[in-house]
């Protein structure tokens, strides 16, 4: 056990999260994500029976967000045409700003299609059981 470390942070992700460097990006990913495939060239943590929200907060304690980019968090946007709401996003931006002084502004949102392209090309997918559609967060390792 080690102090000030959040338990739902397992050893094998502690060890992902400390391995990444500055502009390494990582998912966190909804239920519905493919992340066994879009995760092909990323490593692929599998967090089974959590949600987005508590792993994106235990994440933050220890994981700083980009500051040489605007935006360093990115959701993924609703497609035009469908009538999901994703008070999630609400959740995500009350924790980002608990842990950076940017709050909602450090936030963006990627097209749904460029989002998976840009899945392609992270260093982690975090896989959850959250239900929330339109779950999925990208986060951009910033430096200490």
């Amino acid at each position: 056990m080690l102090k000030n470390i959040p338990p739902i942070l397992s050893p094998e992700l502690l060890k992902v999260l400390c391995e990444m460097g500055h502009s390494d990006r990582l998912i966190i990913s909804d239920g519905n994500f493919p992340a066994e495939s879009m995760g092909k060239n990323a490593i692929v943590i599998r967090c089974d029976g959590h949600g987005v929200p508590e792993l994106l907060d235990a994440i933050l304690t220890v994981f700083p967000l980009d500051t040489y980019v605007e935006k360093p968090v990115s959701l993924m946007e609703v497609m035009k045409g469908d009538t999901v709401e994703t008070p999630i996003w609400d959740t995500y931006k009350e924790i980002i700003k608990k842990h950076d002084s940017r709050g909602a502004e450090a936030v963006g949102t990627i097209e749904r299609f460029a989002f998976y392209e840009e899945a392609k090309k992270v260093y982690c997918i975090i896989a959850t059981s959250e239900k929330a559609l339109y779950a999925n967060i990208m986060l951009q390792k910033g430096v200490i």
